[in-house]
């Protein structure tokens, strides 16, 4: 059975000790009284939640799954699900970062950051329900209107009712411009609805008293393709003036898909017949107000996985200090004992610190995000909004890529600590394995984002964005460029710092005279600059540490965070040159390829 423990002292590291999040909240007149007690308080009740309420559902929630009952299309979720959302709603956690004019706290995103970190480690399945409500109020919040945010906003931000995103149908995914489901206008400015969409994690459940589905269709006049999508609010059941629920909509659940993992969640295939529904922005816009929603998604699913990063490397840590097996190569270490625990063998120890490596870069680049967006959010200076939005942009699709491929593959080498015990479905490490494996793929693939990255992001704006993070490595750099404690950390970041200008540029003229060349690149790229960003992260933490140590700090975690610093610049970093190598190999040995796919 795992046990989890959440990791407050890294979190309270990473906010109050790398980024001093009170400081910066002291210039957002929203946030100016938020301090450090309060933060702390608020993540320690959270974590009691997350560790006491969810986690102990995360097993059964599996094993039992969600069932559909095919004549009243209703779904139950796992025994102990309803119950755990109840104390969810009435702790106020729903509240936790909403707007105060809706009912929410009006917390930073960052805490909610950090909140959502410990349920996702705790219960991914579980934690789905509530997070896609976020999406679904963060876009209505941006583009709804009165009307709509009068009806939806409270309601979500209480918590009484969840939000679903409805965009894949059977024969498109990621391509949207495929889409067929359609909106057909009627005399009172309503819409009736009718199409089918699949996928649709938490489309239906027993949880809440409502759902509220944003839903992706076509007018009858919409132009082809992605520029005539238009976003409607299609409520399960009708909402009447007076805010009480009418009858029921005509949007249901027409089954429930069997996955490979997150279990617990119901992905619903949802059938749209002839429902009521509401325009969301304006007509054929649809995909600006879904975006709102989509860039929040992909913030949370690289979240998801740095949550099962750190619940799968704190049970692989512990099995690895108590199972016995062989003796170290360098002598016997545990001299009372058949044969030495097994973390005293360097692969263990390289597996281990993978995942913490990856666990603690995550965790830094995860609330560096959230704090942009508060800062895009809330802060009162126009040209702060708009670099701190500029710069979250750039980091989005590495947060929801680079997260995603490094938590499976953190999953699996815990997996993997274990031996066959891992293999085993009571140890609970199979499970992380299973649930990371979503990650990697909804939201858009992990290889949409990099095309995002490199294609969009990048070169799109002539590496705008990208230069405005290179030069805050460049102030880090001269900052410590003459510290010869920091040089192992410095003189990576500063060389590739180097190495991706000219990088970006030679893959940006080759994708001039062949656009395949930033297909074939775009994967590795991506990796590249998430490592890049990864090494800014642990340079600054080891600034930090090296600063508290000097000053005469005797606490191990700052010894800690040194030794995985040097891990990851160490064993980590270096596949930067490889990637950068198959990167530049180019398109010609993939597409030039019809008899090796004849």
């Amino acid at each position: 059975m795992p046990s989890y423990t959440p990791p407050l002292r890294d979190m309270q590291f990473v906010m109050h000790e790398v980024f001093n999040v009170a400081e910066e909240f002291k210039a957002m007149p929203k946030h100016a009284e938020m301090d450090e007690e309060t933060i702390n308080a608020v993540l320690e009740e959270g974590g009691k939640f997350a560790a006491e309420v969810i986690f102990p559902l995360n097993i059964s929630g599996d094993e039992e799954g969600c069932k559909l009952d095919q004549k009243t299309h209703a779904v139950t979720t796992p025994k102990g699900f309803k119950e755990a959302y109840a104390k969810y709603v009435e702790g106020g956690w729903p509240a936790l970062s909403c707007d105060p004019e809706f009912g929410g706290q009006g917390l930073p995103v960052v805490v909610n950051q950090c909140f959502y970190e410990m349920m996702n480690s705790a219960n991914q399945a579980w934690t789905m329900y509530p997070g896609l409500t976020h999406g679904a109020y963060a876009a209505l919040h941006t583009h709804g209107t009165e009307e709509q945010k009068k009806t939806y906003l409270h309601k979500m931000t209480s918590g009484e009712w969840t939000g679903t995103m409805c965009l894949t149908e059977p024969h498109c995914g990621t391509d949207l411009g495929l889409m067929r489901t359609k909106a057909e206008p009627q005399p009172d400015g309503s819409y009736r609805i009718t199409g089918n969409k699949i996928f649709i994690s938490a489309g239906e459940h027993d949880m809440a008293d409502n759902i509220v589905h944003l839903v992706l269709a076509r007018l009858p006049d919409a132009p082809k393709g992605i520029k005539g999508v238009s976003l409607f609010i299609v409520p399960k059941f009708m909402v009447k003036p007076d805010g009480s629920l009418g009858e029921r909509n005509g949007i249901y659940c027409g089954g429930l898909e069997h996955k490979m993992g997150i279990h617990g969640n119901a992905t619903a295939q949802i059938v749209i017949d002839n429902a009521y529904g509401t325009l969301v922005g304006q007509p054929n816009k649809g995909m600006q107000a879904m975006f709102v929603m989509m860039n929040a998604a992909r913030l949370g699913v690289g979240n998801q996985s740095l949550g099962l990063t750190e619940v799968a490397f704190q049970n692989a840590l512990a099995y690895a200090k108590d199972r016995i097996q062989m003796r170290s190569l360098s002598g016997t270490k545990a001299k009372d004992k058949p044969a030495d625990p097994i973390i005293v063998h360097p692969d263990v120890r390289k597996m281990l610190l993978t995942a913490k490596a990856y666990a603690e870069g995550g965790r830094a680049l995860a609330c560096y995000g959230a704090l942009l967006l508060d800062k895009e959010l809330h802060h009162p200076d126009a040209k702060v909004r708009k670099n701190s939005g500029e710069i979250l942009s750039l980091l989005t699709p590495i947060v929801k890529a680079f997260l995603t491929d490094n938590g499976y593959q953190a999953a699996t080498m815990c997996q993997q600590v274990f031996g066959g015990h891992g293999y085993i479905k009571e140890w609970g490490m199979e499970q992380f394995v299973r649930d990371a494996r979503i990650n990697m793929i909804y939201e858009g693939t992990n290889t949409i984002q990099s095309l995002d990255l490199l294609g969009r992001k990048i070169l799109g704006d002539n590496g705008a964005a990208l230069k405005k993070f290179g030069k805050m490595v460049g102030a880090l750099v001269e900052e410590e460029g003459v510290n010869e404690k920091m040089a192992e950390f410095i003189n990576p970041i500063a060389y590739l710092g180097d190495q991706m200008t000219k990088f970006t540029t030679e893959l940006g003229f080759k994708g001039l005279q062949n656009p395949d060349e930033v297909g074939a690149a775009a994967v590795d790229y991506l990796r590249v600059a998430g490592h890049l960003v990864f090494g800014y992260f642990f340079a600054r933490m080891a600034q930090v540490a090296l600063r508290q140590i000097a000053a005469g700090n005797t606490d191990p975690f700052y010894q800690a965070k040194l030794q995985t610093a040097r891990f990851y610049f160490a064993k980590l970093f270096p596949e930067t040159a490889t990637l950068m190598r198959t990167a530049r190999a180019g398109s010609k040995v993939l597409m030039d390829t019809e008899a090796a796919l004849a």
